[in-house]
């Protein structure tokens, strides 16, 4: 067969051969004469003919009664990532994001201490060193200028802090009261009531800028509303005065001159025994 002559679809089946092996034994127990080769011919065409009619017809039936492809299994679609959620310090510089950062381990690192120490004493420290140390943290934002000053703070001042804590964890695990346990917990303990005291004072000196910024605001602001005469002092010493304005009598009328008021008068400057002489008649 040539390489490209396609090759023709086989339609038997495997009942075909019993088929024709059936009409076969039909037709010689018939009594048909097979003594001619035209017999022969005949009965060779009637087999063939029930041959293919036979697999047309078991085919047509197997497709008819054949279960449904087995459908693939579709492929799950792969879900799409959810968006990553926006960052809320995108706004602020690469140093300030990285002391948030720090500072939010170190909260979640004390936040662990906090749960597995027991000593109430202890406990309340590490709480109240977990909100100072947020303060500082949080400077970074409202100032930058101040971050050199927390970095230190967040490079060395807290990780010690944080390390010594961790060490008085283990040893109270210990269930133990030796000399040497139960001192380093001691000095511990005193350790954090120093570092308290320090971080309180590390977070007012974060204001010394703000505050040099502010009273000098005050200053201009004072300056100004004494200009305008509406600063408090102003405006009493303005009120004062239109008090005393208001207390001050007017000063009396300059008596007339003696001319004129001889003048004016009908009798002149007759003595008064005279003017009662002259008023009689």
């Amino acid at each position: 067969m040539a390489k490209g002559r396609s090759k023709k679809k086989n339609t038997a089946t495997p009942w075909t051969p019993y088929i024709v092996a059936a009409v076969c034994l039909v037709y010689c127990v018939s009594g048909a004469r097979l003594y001619k080769i035209t017999d022969f011919l005949i009965l060779a065409a009637v087999l063939i003919g029930v041959g293919y009619a036979s697999s047309l017809l078991i085919r047509q039936y197997r497709k008819k009664n054949a279960p449904p492809p087995r459908q693939q299994a579709a492929t799950p679609k792969q879900k799409a990532a959810p968006p990553p959620e926006p960052d809320e310090n995108a706004q602020y510089s690469p140093e300030v994001r990285k002391i948030i950062k720090e500072g939010l381990l170190a909260q979640q690192e004390m936040g662990r201490l906090y749960a597995s120490i027991q000593d109430p004493g202890i406990r309340s420290k590490i709480n109240e060193i977990m909100q100072v140390s947020d303060k500082i943290v949080q400077d970074a934002k409202h100032d930058p200028a101040d971050v050199p000053q927390i970095q230190r703070f967040l490079s060395y001042y807290l990780p010690t802090t944080i390390k010594l804590l961790n060490a008085y964890d283990r040893m109270s695990d210990q269930g133990i009261q030796g000399e040497n346990i139960s001192g380093t917990m001691n000095r511990i303990e005193a350790m954090l009531d120093s570092a308290i005291a320090a971080y309180k004072k590390q977070l007012d000196s974060l204001f010394a800028n703000q505050a040099l910024d502010i009273e000098t605001d005050i200053e201009v602001m004072n300056a100004m509303l004494a200009r305008e005469g509406l600063a408090e002092d102003g405006m009493k010493a303005a009120r004062e005065q239109a008090r005393k304005a208001a207390q001050t009598p007017e000063a009396p009328a300059a008596d007339p001159p003696a001319e004129e008021s001889a003048s004016a008068s009908p009798f002149g400057s007759a003595s008064p025994v005279e003017k009662l002489h002259r008023s009689n008649k």
